[in-house]
């Protein structure tokens, strides 16, 4: 066994609690509707509604669309456009449902964890209603009775831990025994101000990278991986 299979084990066994990111550890939300085209017709209703000079070029050329949400609430704090905006993209998650690709092997992984008697929520920066839909979809829905996403106070969004601090105390779980699984810096930066440990999941090297060079200690390329361990301790 490797040091960095040791380490994913001794994650895995210590895990009483998971908090699963949405997009990227359990499914690509936008492999149909793609997030950069996203971003860009988000730019575009900024723009109708006459503040597209509040952005900056590279907030402008984001491919992400919580970026650019972000952006804008950082200029219009609470303003009725910024829930207005929110509302928007979170239309646009729900199209995305449909089309959204499951990562491999998070299916099984799912039901063979929670079968262990382990419990999951989901911690996401997409909306709460999206993540439902698409758990709902994958029929999924009795693994995740708790699903947390972003509120209008976008503040609250990872990096900040208020969704898994959520999360921890609806099912009574305590840090020491709960996992945070995500795919993005904001979501180690989370785990680490919760308390809780960090698992980080990279479908290609540059989000391997990013993991690693922000301090991610184990980071998986597969799911598989993480099921190969489950079923050995088995």
């Amino acid at each position: 066994m490797t040091a960095q299979t040791a380490r994913l084990a001794s994650l895995v066994a210590s895990a009483r609690y998971v908090l699963w990111d949405l997009d990227g550890p359990i499914c690509r939300l936008f492999a149909r509707y793609p997030a950069p085209q996203i971003a860009g017709e988000l730019v575009a209703k900024i723009d109708q509604l006459g503040m597209g000079g509040l952005l900056t070029e590279q907030e402008r050329s984001s491919e992400d669309p919580h970026d650019t949400l972000r952006a804008f609430h950082e200029q219009r704090p609470g303003s009725d456009l910024v829930l207005e905006l929110e509302e928007w993209l979170t239309r646009r998650e729900l199209d995305a449902v449909p089309g959204a690709f499951p990562t491999p092997h998070t299916d099984p992984l799912i039901r063979t964890w929670w079968s262990y008697g382990v419990r999951f929520a989901i911690t996401t920066n997409n909306s709460a209603k999206a993540a439902a839909a698409y758990v709902e979809s994958r029929g999924l829905s009795d693994c995740f009775p708790y699903v947390y996403g972003r509120t209008p106070n976008l503040d609250l969004m990872k990096p900040n831990p208020h969704c898994l601090e959520e999360a921890i105390k609806a099912m009574g779980a305590v840090p020491s025994g709960t996992l945070m699984i995500g795919d993005a810096t904001t979501d180690l930066d989370a785990a680490r101000q919760a308390g809780v440990a960090f698992l980080g999941y990279a479908r290609n090297e540059d989000k391997e990278r990013f993991l690693r060079d922000a301090g991610a200690e184990v980071v998986v390329s597969s799911m598989k991986q993480v099921l190969d361990v489950l079923r050995t301790r088995s």
